[in-house]
């Protein structure tokens, strides 16, 4: 049986959507680098030592991992139309609010609700490739999604540092929350959701093609919490935690440890600390790509993606193990940016894992409870950073730390995500009976 295509229109859909999610996903980490990037400043004026920022730089990611859970059953129940408008709204607000701050515990609830606002972004993205892709080509646009979240701090470092050092860091805050604001009306004026658009029966036909049929449209309780019933949900939950806390180690600290550890200047900090970022947007893309490819060589969906995450895993594991041991300011540098390409990689087809493995209404579900796992091992990676940092004088320690968790996180994809679907059986059976 030949494969259902897309329609011209559904292929106008899915451009206009996967544009507006690269917009919302690096706007998303261009204001979580802010503090990042703004760190030795902001630790001069308000009179913070290392371990205060590395205590601040975590608030705002125990605060994301802690809104997962219900935002991703908000996304299935209400959809991503709605609930990203929102969340790009309320962090925005949040952003704007953290150039008003006059000391610590300020600044960390203006950071918790900035992981609030932001909890919903990734959760969604994959809710709308569900939506919008067949199971056979979900790879790509989640990897060209995705590397809005590596193609944000490439930008941040330059962007935000010239911002900074004209307007000052307070400023700095506040024009991107404006700016944001603006984001959030453009996604709710122009996204649409399945059933808001009048599809055709091929149109339909296309977006269910090679699936299960969907057991129910809305996510309930029950089925939120049959989720955790499956080896594949906690594999991936741990090995998400690896993932994301390698990506936070570069993302909290690598401004600082080019200027302490590799006694850069802020303004050339700025600029090199966006070189290993521009390179995980290419390991995104061409993570989603080879999902593709395995896929239409018969290779099962959940397998496409999982040999990615596997091979970034290891490779970011590797180059990392590199940056932390070479004398030179140049491998270092050049090592962080292959393993940032592998961390994309990783990254992306960790969030496609989502799409194809869960039952059509559990999507965003299962995506945030994956999301909440690795955002904890997130909120860690600066604390421990810091607190290594801090205790032994250098960064050589933290990055082998980080390395060795990498390596054994890809060993958990490889023996606990298995390569079939979650069986949608357990899914919904009394509601469609009765319907």
């Amino acid at each position: 049986m030949t494969a259902l295509t897309a329609s011209p229109r559904l292929k106008r859909i899915q451009r206009r959507s996967v544009a507006l999610l690269v917009l919302g996903c690096a706007l998303n980490y261009v204001d979580r680098s802010t503090l990042a990037v703004a760190n030795p400043l902001i630790r001069h004026d308000l009179g913070l030592s290392i371990v205060d920022m590395g205590l601040l730089l975590s608030a705002f990611l125990w605060a994301y991992a802690a809104f997962q859970l219900p935002s991703g059953a908000l996304v299935d129940r209400l959809g991503p139309r709605r609930l990203l408008g929102a969340g790009i709204f309320i962090w925005s607000l949040a952003q704007a609010l953290g150039g008003l701050v006059g000391g610590f515990w300020q600044f960390v609830g203006a950071r918790v609700f900035l992981g609030m606002g932001e909890s919903p972004q990734f959760s969604g993205l994959v809710r709308v490739v569900r939506d919008w892709y067949n199971v056979r080509e979900r790879g790509l646009p989640t990897g060209i999604g995705l590397c809005g979240s590596k193609l944000g701090p490439a930008l941040a470092p330059p962007l935000l540092t010239v911002l900074m050092l004209a307007f000052g860091w307070r400023w700095m805050f506040v024009i991107m929350g404006v700016f944001g604001i603006g984001v959030a009306i453009l996604w709710y004026a122009v996204y649409r959701e399945p059933h808001e658009v009048d599809l055709t029966e091929d149109e339909k036909a296309y977006l269910t093609d090679g699936e299960a049929p969907p057991v129910a449209e809305r996510v309930t309780w029950a089925d939120w919490k049959q989720l955790f019933a499956y080896r594949a949900t906690w594999g991936m939950v741990l090995g998400f935690f690896g993932e994301v806390y390698m990506g936070w180690v570069y993302q909290a600290w690598l401004p600082g440890y080019l200027e302490i550890e590799r006694h850069m200047s802020i303004p050339k900090t700025g600029w090199v600390a966006g070189i290993p970022f521009a390179c995980g947007v290419f390991g995104s893309v061409w993570a989603g790509w080879l999902a593709d490819r395995l896929s239409a060589r018969g290779v099962s969906p959940i397998n496409s993606c999982k040999i990615p995450v596997v091979i970034g895993l290891s490779g970011m594991a590797g180059f990392t193990i590199v940056a932390a041991l070479t004398p030179s300011t140049f491998v270092a540098v050049a090592a962080i940016s292959v393993a940032l390409a592998f961390n994309g990689m990783a990254g992306a087809m960790c969030w496609a894992l989502a799409s194809v493995a869960a039952p059509r209404h559990c999507t965003a579900s299962l995506g945030s409870i994956q999301n909440c796992g690795g955002y904890i091992g997130g909120a860690l990676a600066p604390t421990i950073t810091g607190l290594i940092v801090h205790n032994t004088g250098s960064f050589v320690p933290a990055l082998l730390f980080s390395a060795a968790l990498g390596l054994s996180c890809a060993l958990v994809y490889i023996f606990m995500v298995p390569g079939q679907p979650i069986d949608v059986s357990a899914f919904g059976d009394k509601r469609v009976a009765a319907q």
